[in-house]
């Protein structure tokens, strides 16, 4: 494990050239709202785990648990199926749709996936009368394809790996109109992602009621940074400065570590990771430029580690997948980095388990 102090805290990052203009979300009522809306909507678990807040010798932890959400299994249901409930919302309101339920008629939702975002864009889009496209690489098991189309997705089989699947979807969305929603943000394309971003505020604004004392850290793990970002602007929301956010990516995928250690937006190579919903090259930009003024440090786990980290999980009937436990595992290593944490055995941990363990 590798830990940075962030040079940038409070301050930001010292050359925004080539990154996207605009801010991430606090709008945290209309997310709510929204979500309130939807069916099968509920408030997921925040977990104490005594036994492994004492294995971590550390005051308490609390764990998100994100592995109901939705019946989708994962936290981005919150994201793509929000963003669509948003557009609906604004077209019933302003009186271009009869309901709320037909709002979209006619409009096509495409994303690339490789997993969970896909599976709330084809969950959100038939709620209101939209229909959905989802782009997966070649490599991507059929039993998922599956699973989208049985939400009622088109699922279009594009290339070796999510790249290739990302600029098919983007090709065929120009070529025929339909709206794409990426669970990233770039020049050109800030909206659609940063509405994404913003139903993850709704885990954070749960952990605010749910939580006994405010935490002292959160762990966050991040692969474009839409979790961390919005978890983040939850917890200052909350708690103010007085929070220690750190950020934890595969050391395979460093796409934050690597500009915040450059001072710009860079880019984070390595070989492929088993912590695949995080192995991201590129970070959003909207969520880079947010997480540079206000983490306090940055950590490269890697798969081993995050793997091991899995095996423990499962011990506590937290069954999950590298990705899902990349935060944890931060706190699970950190025993030779404790004093750069600051953690001690009074600290009041908070993580997220962002999603469930591999089913397909």
């Amino acid at each position: 494990m590798k830990v940075q102090n962030n040079p940038w805290f409070q301050k930001g990052l010292p050359d925004t050239s080539g990154l996207a203009d605009g801010t991430v979300s606090a709008a945290t009522d209309l997310a709510k709202d929204l979500y309130a809306k939807r069916p099968n909507a509920h408030v997921t678990d925040l977990r104490s785990v005594t036994a492994l807040a004492d294995k971590f010798e550390i005051g308490s932890l609390f764990i998100k648990d994100e592995r109901s959400r939705l019946g989708l299994g994962s936290f981005k249901a919150l994201g793509a199926a929000y963003a669509i409930a948003k557009r609906a919302d604004e077209r019933d309101k302003n009186g271009t749709a009869s309901d709320l339920q037909s709002a979209l008629e006619g409009v096509t939702y495409v994303c690339a996936s490789a997993g969970n975002h896909g599976l709330s864009l084809a969950a959100g889009a038939p709620l209101f009368g939209a229909k959905a496209v989802v782009f997966v690489a070649d490599t991507v098991p059929e039993a998922f394809a599956e699973r989208l189309r049985q939400l009622g997705a088109d699922v279009v089989r594009a290339g070796d790996n999510y790249e290739a699947g990302m600029a098919e979807a983007q090709r065929q969305a120009a070529e025929n109109g339909w709206e794409l929603l990426p669970d990233s943000t770039w020049p050109g394309m800030i909206e659609p992602g940063r509405d994404v971003m913003e139903g993850y505020l709704v885990m954070g604004d749960e952990v605010a009621h749910q939580i006994p004392e405010p935490p002292t850290h959160i762990f966050l793990q991040a692969g474009v940074g839409g979790l961390a970002a919005a978890c983040a602007v939850s917890a200052r929301l909350a708690w103010g400065a007085d929070v220690k956010i750190i950020v934890v990516e595969p050391d395979a995928a460093p796409a934050l570590w690597a500009s915040i250690e450059a001072g710009r937006l860079a880019v984070g190579n390595g070989p492929v990771s088993s912590m695949g919903r995080l192995d991201c090259k590129e970070p959003s930009h909207l969520a880079l430029k947010y997480l540079a003024r206000e983490a306090d440090a940055f950590v490269l786990v890697s798969d081993e580690e995050a793997e091991g980290t899995v095996e423990l999980l499962g011990n506590y009937d937290l069954a999950t997948t590298p990705s899902g436990a990349a935060g944890i595992s931060a706190v699970h290593h950190a025993s030779t980095k404790r004093d750069v944490f600051g953690l001690t055995s009074h600290s009041r941990v908070l993580c997220y388990l962002s999603e469930g363990p591999e089913d397909v």
